[in-house]
């Protein structure tokens, strides 16, 4: 009786780490942009956003979008206020600080930037020659995610 019962346990917590999202680096997708091109879609996000990590605990674990994000996309989480350099499109952006430990990377600023003010979350969506063909600042449930991927699937 207890062997059934573990075995129950050991598939539930395994089975739910295969379904994981690959969260990408802006120089991987460099790179992997040569082998099999795809769309980009970049999660701006900073630690103190409540909204950010709501979608982190909810949208992001949904195993329908992780397995989509995962075959059908490439996924850049990105934290606004990284502090190491990124070179991205042979360009190298770098953290701009502001004040007492406070800042934004110039990269969250060139992609997450609309009319003129930065709102997280944002999703950025870049084309396969890494144009933004998409920029959208607000919380996204599930549901509307789901349906955005679909959009962008075709």
């Amino acid at each position: 009786m207890k062997k059934p019962i573990l075995l129950i346990i050991f598939f539930a917590f395994t089975s739910t780490g295969f379904c994981q999202l690959k969260s990408r680096t802006f120089e991987e997708v460099d790179s992997l942009q040569h082998i099999q091109k795809r769309k980009t879609i970049i999660f701006i996000h900073t630690d103190w956003c409540q909204f950010c990590q709501r979608m982190k605990q909810t949208t992001f674990r949904n195993p329908e979008i992780i397995e989509k994000l995962n075959s059908k996309f490439y996924f850049v989480d990105l934290n606004a206020e990284e502090k190491r350099d990124i070179v991205f499109n042979n360009q190298t952006f770098k953290y701009k600080p502001s004040g007492n430990n406070v800042g934004v990377h110039e990269l969250a600023l060139q992609l997450g930037t609309i009319k003129n003010q930065i709102v997280y979350p944002v999703l950025c969506v870049l084309n396969e020659k890494n144009e933004i063909i998409l920029q959208y600042n607000n919380y996204l449930n599930i549901e509307d995610f789901k349906g955005l991927l679909e959009k962008l699937e075709q």
